[in-house]
């Protein structure tokens, strides 16, 4: 299993990246939100030879300017990972299932060279999904041992605890097997 983390506006444009192979980005939200540390965060990655990914918070509604505003103020680069985080929004509202889908597939449409995969936990994959489509991979927060999310799915990437951050794994034989599957290969 390969160690990643994944960072928002919270965390340090400094973070710390021994022992990890990947990073995840918080680049937006809904239609206005951008990361001001996102581009810093990334690159901090980057330097360090990690994988980067960029996820966009998803709120109901307006799908098609959610995924324009989180593929043009996302800085990423062919080769990164894009990601949709479905969830609670503040407001305790959340995409449907249709609309996550929807959102992905919009994304794959503006970026069809970049990998897009779906973040769920393990509660809104279980109860709230309703048609299984993660794009092209699944994401999953699962607050147990890392490595054993609770679900029967295929899973490519694992939030295991968000103590002291959120660390994740993946399920890659190595960091150049994620690149390359990053990649598009």
């Amino acid at each position: 299993m390969l160690q990643g983390i994944d960072v928002s506006a919270f965390q340090s444009s400094s973070y710390d990246t021994s022992g990890l192979s990947f990073a995840f980005v918080k680049a937006t939200e809904g239609r206005t939100y951008v990361n001001p540390h996102a581009t810093a965060q990334a690159n901090t990655a980057r330097h360090a030879g990690l994988v980067v990914g960029f996820y966009h918070f998803l709120w109901p509604g307006n799908l098609t300017a959610q995924a324009e505003h989180f593929v043009s103020a996302a800085p990423s680069q062919a080769g990164d990972i894009l990601a949709v985080d479905w969830e609670t929004t503040g407001d305790s509202t959340h995409a449907s299932s249709a609309e996550k889908d929807t959102f992905i597939k919009k994304v794959k449409s503006l970026r069809p060279t970049h990998r897009v995969i779906l973040y769920a936990n393990r509660d809104f994959w279980i109860n709230v999904d309703d048609t299984s489509y993660a794009g092209d991979g699944l994401w999953i927060a699962d607050y147990v041992t890392a490595g054993k999310p609770r679900i029967k799915a295929k899973w490519l990437f694992h939030q295991y605890t968000s103590n002291p951050h959120d660390k994740n794994v993946a399920d890659f034989a190595s960091t150049a097997a994620l690149k390359h599957w990053a990649d598009g290969a």
